[in-house]
């Protein structure tokens, strides 16, 4: 069981090690039902670039090294904590980004937030439990760690609470920092 769950971290931490975008900072306007396209463009540049900030985080998976139960342990609790650490991060940035040129933006991004900072605080609590286990014992911490991965499903398309905001949804499109995280297949939503 312990071999199966850090080969998922080590999926995971392919995953995530792969993409690599920025941030931006700066204000917007005052929401309108009929934002300039300009704006709408910006704007998810910067939502597009927080988002992605995990990406950043740099994050070691766990070495398939079953011979040694203690390193395996803490390399696990290291991983969760780095984990940890960069969907705070992203979370952040997220409630950083500005106000919204259109109308529901800032509503949505907010919801991209909260699931930052949930799967931020899934993943600091796996690593407590990973450190608190005892290392020869696979159902203890190493199961809670698995458990976090899994939540990764999460943000198989971090941008999905914009399906209410079209104009938003369509400036995906057009923003480079959105353009980056398709390239990088973590699929915004259009």
């Amino acid at each position: 069981m312990r071999r199966s769950l850090v080969a998922t971290a080590a999926v995971a931490a392919l995953a995530l090690a792969g993409c690599t975008t920025g941030g931006n900072s700066g204000s917007s306007p005052t929401p309108t039902s009929g934002a300039d396209n300009t704006q709408a463009v910006a704007y998810m540049d910067k939502v597009c670039g927080a988002a992605s900030e995990f990406a950043k985080i740099e994050k070691t998976a766990p070495k398939l090294d079953a011979g040694d139960s203690a390193k395996l342990k803490a390399e696990m609790a290291a991983y969760m904590g780095q984990l940890a650490d960069a969907f705070t991060k992203s979370a952040e940035g997220l409630k950083n980004v500005g106000p919204s040129p259109v109308q529901g933006g800032e509503e949505a991004v907010t919801r991209m937030s909260e699931t930052f900072t949930s799967l931020g605080t899934v993943f600091t609590e796996a690593k407590t439990k990973v450190e608190q286990a005892d290392a020869n014992n696979a159902t203890g911490g190493l199961q809670a760690a698995g458990e976090a991965i899994a939540k990764l499903s999460e943000l198989a398309d971090p941008l999905r609470d914009l399906k209410d905001v079209p104009e938003l949804q369509t400036a995906t499109q057009s923003a480079p920092k959105c353009q980056e995280m398709q390239r990088l297949n973590v699929t915004p939503t259009s």
